[in-house]
């Protein structure tokens, strides 16, 4: 008797399918906030890079109305997590609120990053 099939292990997650932190949210990691407000072009570059983007691939957003990297960017971490969202509301927060947004993203991969710890 031979097996054909099997059983497949079951990973369970406890990441939900949305951010983990709310657009407005800045003041959840003040540094960063600090950073992105005083040094927007240099906080994009550093998140960029921490999303495993080209370095200055965030420069490119001054030549447009829509800033295309930062939407995509967002789409691109909300794929990776599994988050649930739409392209048309990436576009319009990366529009109306890009300092915000790279926030977010920035908080995103960082909450993501690190290790679920225990503690007593």
């Amino acid at each position: 008797m031979s097996v054909l099939n099997q059983p497949k292990p079951f990973i369970g997650t406890t990441a939900a399918n949305d951010w983990s932190s709310g657009i407005c949210d800045c003041f959840d990691d003040l540094p960063q906030c600090c950073l992105a407000f005083w040094c927007l072009p240099c906080f994009t570059c550093k998140t960029s890079y921490e999303a495993g983007e080209c370095v200055c691939l965030p420069l490119l957003d001054v030549f447009g109305l829509i800033p295309p990297i930062t939407t995509a960017l967002r789409v691109s971490v909300r794929h990776r997590y599994g988050i649930e969202d739409t392209v048309c509301h990436d576009c319009v927060l990366a529009c109306c609120c890009m300092p915000c947004t790279w926030c977010q993203i920035a908080r995103e991969l960082k909450t993501r990053a690190m290790p679920i710890s225990m503690s007593r």
